[in-house]
């Protein structure tokens, strides 16, 4: 396999893995902020700013929503554009790519999703807190990932590869649960708009532009109109990630024939510097194939990861984590059936799933990944907290929502202290 290829594929899952690391770690820092700050004197005033009203108004018109609801439907679009990149890129360019791999994390996943929200409703069914059986179906990756970071080398590259495609499919399936599940009273006029929104947006990729201020305009309109049908509105940020193009528009060939025309100093016949001479086309047209090198999943995932990383996840958790401790929840049921679904079921269903897939060879073992290994995953992808908030501030109200964090939080401790446990001794034994 030629080296470049061969970068290809390795440099943007490194780069992903140091991004989500440092993330994670940012993560936690703004949780135990966001709890220490709901458990002081300040915490009221704490809840204040973020229910503070924001927005545009224009006559009858009127765009306002709290500060946590712009966080919650809008920069979280964002993080899913940005899921639904990873996924793109994994399915065309990554180990996705390769079908019967592919089909163990997403048998995987789907059993992740399956177990936990069905552990979840043999506690809850009938019961007040039955609509929050999304809660459980989530893998927070930057956690996750963080976890594994913790282990270095003690563990195979298969394993992390394995653990991240099963985060993003988990993340794309939480996404497709809040929109069909957690929305209501759709309009369906507004939704087929948008549906010509997103065609549109599709000719423009076949017609060739590539300018993304366009497109971004186009998201954003896109946005506005399935927000207004009651379908929830980060479905645009999955929809939008996955139409976009995964392929480069100039290969390395290409590129070094255009640089094998670039002179150092481009002449300028009329001695202006604003000439458009043909150097300097050929310089402009260099530059611009430079960048198309990259593919656009590849440009937007560099671009956007950081700040998702560092910006718009922490800014969530510090917006969302908030939660009055007290040993009231502790033993409440709701609390309970977050706790198992995570801790029971997210194992459970991974190892249930992955065994159907290869027994029924539809999926093949990478090398270096062992059944006790999966085991050690499958506790880890318990850590649901990001997307387990964000589900659990949809499904509740103030009543049951304390009790359902509080559920999130210790399953979260518990799995992830689990999981390690588990992956730091067996590589050990072995």
């Amino acid at each position: 396999m030629p080296k470049a290829l061969v970068e290809r594929l390795t440099n943007p899952f490194a780069r992903f893995v140091r991004v989500e690391t440092t993330a994670g770690a940012m993560l936690l820092l703004f949780t135990l902020a966001a709890l220490v700050i709901s458990n002081s004197p300040w915490a009221a005033s704490f809840e204040h700013f973020w229910e503070l009203p924001v927005g545009l108004t224009a006559g009858p018109v009127a765009l306002v929503r709290s500060l946590r609801e712009w966080i919650n439907d809008g920069l979280m679009t964002l993080f899913f554009f940005l899921v639904a990149l990873e996924l793109k890129r994994e399915w065309v360019l990554g180990e996705l790519s390769r079908p019967r791999v592919a089909a163990l994390s997403v048998a995987a996943a789907l059993g992740g999703m399956l177990v936990p929200a069905i552990i979840y409703l043999f506690f809850q069914y009938a019961q007040p807190g039955q609509p929050g059986w999304g809660i459980v179906m989530a893998t927070d990756t930057a956690f996750v990932i963080g976890c594994l970071a913790l282990l270095g080398s003690r563990i195979p590259q298969s394993l992390r590869m394995f653990l991240l495609s099963l985060a993003i499919v988990d993340d794309i399936g939480a996404i497709l649960v809040v929109a069909i599940g957690y929305s209501s009273d759709i309009n369906w006029l507004l939704l087929a708009l948008a549906g010509l929104g997103l065609l549109m947006t599709g000719g423009m990729s076949r017609l060739g532009i590539r300018g993304f201020p366009l497109y971004v305009l186009m998201g954003g309109l896109i946005w506005l109109v399935v927000d207004a049908s009651g379908v929830h509105a980060t479905i645009t940020g999955v929809i939008l990630g996955l139409m976009t193009p995964a392929r480069r528009w100039v290969s390395d060939t290409r590129l070094y024939a255009i640089l094998s025309q670039v002179v150092a100093h481009p002449s300028d016949s009329e001695g202006s510097g604003g000439g458009h001479t043909k150097d300097r086309e050929t310089l402009k047209m260099a530059e611009m194939a430079a960048r198309e090198t990259l593919s656009p999943v590849e440009r937007l995932e560099i671009a956007l990861h950081p700040w998702v990383g560092f910006v718009i996840m922490p800014l969530f958790a510090f917006a969302n984590a908030g939660l009055a401790l007290s040993l009231n929840h502790l033993g409440g049921p709701v609390t309970l059936a977050v706790f198992m679904g995570f801790v029971l079921g997210k194992p459970a269903g991974i190892l249930l799933f992955s065994w159907l897939a290869l027994r029924l060879r539809i999926a093949i073992l990478p090398p270096g990944l062992s059944w006790p290994l999966l085991a050690g995953g499958g506790l880890l992808a318990g850590i649901g907290f990001t997307m387990a908030l964000f589900i659990a501030d949809m499904a509740f109200d103030k009543s049951l929502i304390d009790s359902a964090k509080l559920g999130i939080f210790l399953s979260s401790v518990c799995s992830a202290l689990a999981g390690l446990a588990v992956l730091r001794w067996w590589p050990a034994r072995g």
